[in-house]
């Protein structure tokens, strides 16, 4: 039997939640682009579907959901993480999707650099390395600077600075709460404030769509609640570049679902992003 260190499951935690992410992003897409619902509403019931998946657990372990000492900073995180959430999902009804993932990696930027400033973390040298080569895997594979950019295309962007802020905060709040209390009061706060920003486009679903915002959000929850553990199990830092490996798997569904495809040389630029990975594990793993 393998047993794995603390660094090692949150770096497997943060990757299952990349894969799950990955899922929910082509579904969105589908969902907005394809079916041409819209962005507000196919987030009210990802959201709203991710709630429900979770209520038998909330009626047996009530105490999860009141427990946090730090509620407004609860409220803080879920207020950046709706904002991130409408800026991203209204993103993907206009921008192919490794279009939208290639902005979205600035996110490590952020969160590496809050890890430092905020959380007190420690970057090593390695870090920034590793964060910096996954970047520059994802401009070899996506060439985002050979596009016409359009307006929509600084959506993504917008939902990576207020999701850095959300994550560091989550990381925050990971010292004294558990994975289960923090994925509650996500999705329980997100409701009002989605529920709110869906009233002008209504609430209906084209017929094409409903399964896939079924789908979508029961992935969400999933997604969550892998993002949480594995920020609880390892430093915020340490873990943006195995967030990184999400791009080739966005990148291949995209192609295979939409057909869009990057001109960039693809698969050099997953090598790159994969091997940083790995590289950035092996030398903290010696190092624990």
């Amino acid at each position: 039997m393998i047993h794995l260190n603390q660094t090692t499951k949150g770096a497997a935690f943060m990757i299952a939640a990349g894969a799950s992410f990955a899922l929910v992003n082509i579904a969105v897409q589908q969902a907005t682009m394809g079916a041409g619902a819209a962005s507000t509403s196919v987030a009210f019931w990802q959201y709203l579907i991710a709630l429900g998946f979770y209520i038998p657990w909330i009626l047996r372990n009530r105490k999860f959901v009141t427990t946090s000492r730090h509620k407004v900073l609860q409220v803080v995180r879920v207020v950046l993480a709706a904002i991130g959430v409408q800026l991203w999902v209204s993103g993907l009804a206009y921008v192919p999707i490794w279009q939208a993932i290639a902005l979205i990696m600035l996110s490590p930027f952020f969160v590496t650099a809050g890890a430092g400033l905020l959380l007190r973390e420690t970057v090593t040298p390695t870090r920034w390395f590793a964060v910096i080569a996954g970047i520059v895997g994802g401009a070899i594979i996506l060439e985002p600077w050979s596009d016409a950019f359009q307006m929509a295309a600084l959506l993504p962007v917008g939902a990576a600075a207020f999701w850095a802020s959300s994550s560091l905060i989550t990381k925050r709040l990971t010292r004294e709460d558990s994975a289960e209390t923090l994925t509650l009061y996500l999705l329980v706060l997100l409701t009002p404030i989605n529920t709110a920003l869906a009233f002008s486009s209504g609430f209906a679903l084209p017929t094409g769509a409903i399964w896939v915002v079924v789908g979508a959000g029961l992935l969400t929850a999933a997604a969550q609640h892998l993002l949480v553990k594995a920020y609880s199990m390892a430093d915020a830092a340490f873990l943006q570049p195995f967030d990184h490996l999400k791009l080739p798997l966005n990148v291949l569904l995209g192609f295979l679902v939409f057909g869009f495809l990057p001109t960039g040389i693809m698969w050099l630029g997953s090598a790159i992003i994969i091997g940083a990975s790995f590289y950035l594990l092996r030398d903290e793993s010696k190092a624990a």
